[in-house]
């Protein structure tokens, strides 16, 4: 039988990569019924995390591509006001810590600029949300379930002479409970006490129940997206893989970009505007940014975590941070026992989310620690095989841009990570595309997780290409200094970069890298095995290409959970 099989997979490799990829989900599904050294054989083409450590490879950046482009102006249609106050905009889904509940939000009214403005008033108006399993049709009153939930107005105030203040139209957060798995559902949202007060009718389809059969189909992952030119291709190609969950790792629309003034958005802010008194932010650039993502994000399940470009300072000294990114985005921080929407998980089937914080406190002594402390430690891997965590700053990254920033959160928590078994970690920060083999503590481990950075969404500060081993594009100890936490730089003290704080060749941890814009979507087939393809933007013209492609494999008998004393030390 073995031999039969053998040559049915030998016809099927001869033919396109589509076809080699259906082959190899089909052999995945029948996983339990085939020995593991045929499906090592038989890859469909297609690598897997067994086969590594692979040697280091960098595919080169292709010139004829734009480093970067200019952002999308707001006059654009995709970005302009759609709706009519009182009419919902700007609609979106946020994932619940479990399936049976969901959050959905939008804004109502109009933003205002100015320098003296009154914030419109969060209590004038409704947060409701009324849906179904079947579409609302003429002869039935509505659908009929509602739910409601709280509004609330934020402003970014700068008492500065000549910056304008920004106060925000009304952002609504209503989440659904009792929810079936798996189910799709009806809905508008909007108050329906006013004429013209509730949404056109959306749906969704929920995550499905931990299981250890049964997962989201596509994970959409994207990093430092902005509103380019580049950037409306990342999310066009995006949707056109149809995801049923987008990961955003941080950075979302870089208003911060601008001045309060509005006008052109800039590559580096300092370098355009070196006297301004303060890094301003031009906050109408969220509510472009919401518009054009709505499309997408009123039906899929959109999670997301802060990166440096949401800090968005604000007051005297910038005291206040934040302030768009927490009131605009539902997450589940209190179903998760986190009660900050800075660092959260949930779960998606048989996955284990877990995002964290860059830019709050990360240390061992502190709260976010002893979150994900208590976090891994409630994880029933029957139920979710996978853990994947995500936050924006890269730990392991080779190219000179942000090289070495965050070694002191690396410091602080791999080794709970790679105690508790973390499978694979999403970053960004860095404009490119790079995933590692898998490693601890710089050194090669199989039961290390798969870091990969993903920081290539296409924002306006252009795509990174020098690496950290080029010939004289090794930082100096003192750059790259963190825009929050410490900085603990190092020289390696064994290996064959010993003694040097860069390596002179691409270092062993690094499996593959390219500087080109793009997104990546993760697909887990079973309980050990997950697809994870890199799409480059230009890969949308190209028939069934893909950028980079791996079957990341778990091996739980193998890989087993780690004692507690696994700690990361300077290395």
């Amino acid at each position: 039988a073995l031999s039969v099989m053998g040559a049915m997979a030998t016809s099927t490799i001869a033919g396109t990569l589509h076809s080699r990829h259906l082959h190899c989900r089909t052999l995945l599904l029948l996983l339990p019924y085939l020995p593991i050294a045929f499906l090592l054989v038989d890859g469909g083409g297609i690598p897997t995390t067994l086969d590594g450590p692979f040697t280091p490879a960098t595919r080169a950046f292709d010139r004829s591509l734009r480093q970067g482009s200019e952002d999308v102006p707001l006059s654009d249609p995709r970005l302009a006001p759609r709706a009519r106050p009182p009419s919902p905009e700007q609609i979106a889904l946020a994932a619940s810590a479990d399936p049976s509940s969901l959050w959905v939000s939008w804004v109502t009214g109009r933003a205002q600029v100015g320098s003296h403005l009154t914030p419109l008033d969060p209590t004038a108006v409704r947060s409701e949300v009324w849906y179904g399993e079947r579409p609302a049709s003429a002869d039935t009153v509505g659908h009929p379930h509602v739910a409601r939930g709280s509004a609330e107005v934020y402003s970014q105030l700068y008492p500065y002479p000549g910056l304008l203040n920004y106060t925000s139209g009304v952002i609504h957060h209503v989440r659904l409970v009792g929810l079936r798995p798996s189910t799709r559902y009806y809905y508008r949202c909007g108050d329906s006490s006013l004429k013209g007060g509730l949404s056109d009718e959306r749906s969704f389809v929920t995550l499905p129940a931990p299981a250890p059969d049964a997962y989201p189909r596509r994970v959409a992952v994207v990093g430092d997206l902005g509103l380019t030119g580049n950037s409306t291709s990342t999310v066009d190609h995006l949707a056109r893989n149809d995801p049923s969950m987008i990961l955003m790792v941080g950075d979302m629309t870089y208003a911060n970009q601008y001045r309060t003034t509005g006008g052109r958005g800039v590559p580096c802010f300092s370098c355009s505007f070196p006297d301004a008194p303060i890094r301003e932010s031009y906050q109408p650039r969220w509510d472009g940014w919401g518009r054009f993502m709505e499309p997408l994000a009123s039906r899929v399940t959109m999670m997301v975590t802060e990166g440096n470009h949401e800090i968005e300072p604000q007051g005297h000294g910038g005291a206040v941070t934040f302030a768009s990114y927490l009131a605009r985005f539902a997450v589940p921080s209190e179903e998760s026992g986190s009660n900050t929407k800075f660092f959260y998980s949930f779960n998606a089937g048989g996955i284990h989310f877990i995002m964290l914080g860059a830019y709050v406190d990360y240390n061992r002594t502190g709260a976010q620690y002893s979150w994900l402390e208590k976090d891994l430690q409630k994880v029933d891997r029957r139920a979710t095989p996978w853990v994947v965590a995500s936050w924006h700053t890269p730990w392991y990254n080779s190219y000179s841009s942000h090289y070495q920033e965050f070694e002191c959160m690396r410091q602080e928590m791999e080794g709970l990570l790679y105690q508790h078994g973390v499978d694979i970690v999403f970053s960004g920060h860095v404009h490119a595309y790079e995933r590692m083999n898998r490693v601890f503590n710089y050194t090669l481990d199989p039961c290390g997780p798969v870091y990969i950075t993903i920081g290539d969404g296409g924002n306006i500060e252009e795509i990174d290409i020098d690496h950290a081993d080029d010939p004289g594009k090794c930082p100096s100890p003192g750059d790259n200094q963190p825009e929050f936490g410490g900085v603990c730089h190092l020289n390696f003290t064994s290996g064959p970069a010993k003694g040097k704080f860069c390596w002179e060749r691409q270092p062993e941890w690094s499996a593959f890298r390219e500087s080109s814009f793009g997104h990546g979507i993760l697909e887990v087939v079973n309980s050990t095995y997950a697809l994870w393809t890199w799409h480059r933007n230009q890969d949308a013209y190209g028939e069934h290409s893909v950028g980079d492609q791996i079957y990341i494999v778990r091996e739980p008998d193998k890989c087993l959970l780690q004692p507690r004393g696994v700690i990361s030390q300077d290395w």
